[in-house]
């Protein structure tokens, strides 16, 4: 059976990642999509939000990371961002994108981003 799934998508925060000076001064929009798979059967039986994952406060937990110590890559921010998806009971597996629409570089781009899968266990 595929798994059923729950989407976070364009969740915009500023952070100062990155490994340069400026970057770490400045600061820029991180643009972040999760996708969860998540078994919704017993929620959808129930109709109860303690049955699923309660995205809102999912939504603020990885807002806080973005916002909060920053890091060199994209490649650590994602994979931080998964565990905190990984901590949310229910959840399987996480699948996180993270874009850098402002990344500094010298040829033109429309976004760069990373993208990790992780699963519980």
């Amino acid at each position: 059976m595929s798994p059923d799934t729950i989407r976070i998508a364009g969740l915009r925060v500023r952070g100062n990642h990155g490994v340069y000076d400026v970057e770490r001064r400045a600061g820029q929009d991180f643009v972040v999509d999760a996708v969860l798979e998540v078994d919704v059967s017993a929620a959808a039986t129930s109709d109860d939000l303690a049955d699923t994952v309660h995205y809102g406060e999912l939504a603020e937990a990885l807002a806080a990371v973005i916002a909060g110590e920053p890091v060199n890559l994209l490649e650590t921010l994602a994979t931080r961002l998964a565990s905190v998806c990984l901590a949310a009971p229910r959840v399987a597996a996480a699948t996180v994108t993270v874009h850098k629409p402002q990344a500094p570089v010298t040829v033109p781009v429309s976004d760069l981003s990373v993208t990790v899968r992780r699963t519980r266990g």
